[in-house]
């Protein structure tokens, strides 16, 4: 496989089977925060996030938002409100912080995905970490300037992909 290349291509959060998830044998659930849990440069967790986040917490799952945001109290936050918890800064597409967050809790690889909505940051870090990955598309179109720019590369790559919602493997 690619390393740009997704395990699975969701419609957005809310749609993850969570059922699916836990029947592949996962239990922990690496989110990425902006544009895949929330809209960029908000601090409100849509409704639908919030309880997709309490029924998979509620099935047995840890989650924990992994944000590349290098403002840690904003991170933090968004993090408590989904009664998770959180690494900030964490520099994807390394695969460094993904790996620390499994060793720290004690999660294998197999036992692990990550979700997000950008290929060449969480797409490429959680290939690199040899971890199933979920992209969603952006919940909004706002984006960083860089963002902006790694979208574009993006197309080439996603042109034959389409969304869907079964099964994640």
């Amino acid at each position: 496989m690619s390393l740009l290349t997704a395990s699975a291509y969701i419609e957005c959060v809310d749609l993850i089977d969570l059922d699916a998830l836990k029947a592949y044998g996962y239990r922990f659930l690496l989110m990425d925060r902006d544009n895949t849990c929330m809209p960029l440069n908000t601090f409100t967790v849509p409704p639908a996030i919030e309880r997709w986040f309490a029924k998979a917490q509620a099935m047995g799952f840890e989650t924990c938002l992994v944000s590349n945001n290098i403002f840690g109290d904003s991170v933090k936050a968004s993090a408590d409100k989904l009664n998770s918890s959180a690494i900030y800064a964490a520099m994807k597409p390394s695969p460094f912080a993904l790996l620390n967050a499994m060793r720290e809790r004690d999660y294998t690889k197999d036992e692990t995905v990550l979700v997000g909505d950008q290929v060449y940051t969480d797409v490429v870090a959680g290939n690199l970490a040899g971890i199933a990955t979920i992209l969603v598309k952006p919940q909004s179109d706002t984006d960083l300037f860089y963002t902006k720019v790694l979208r574009k590369l993006e197309v080439p790559v996603l042109k034959d992909h389409r969304y869907w919602k079964g099964p994640h493997r």
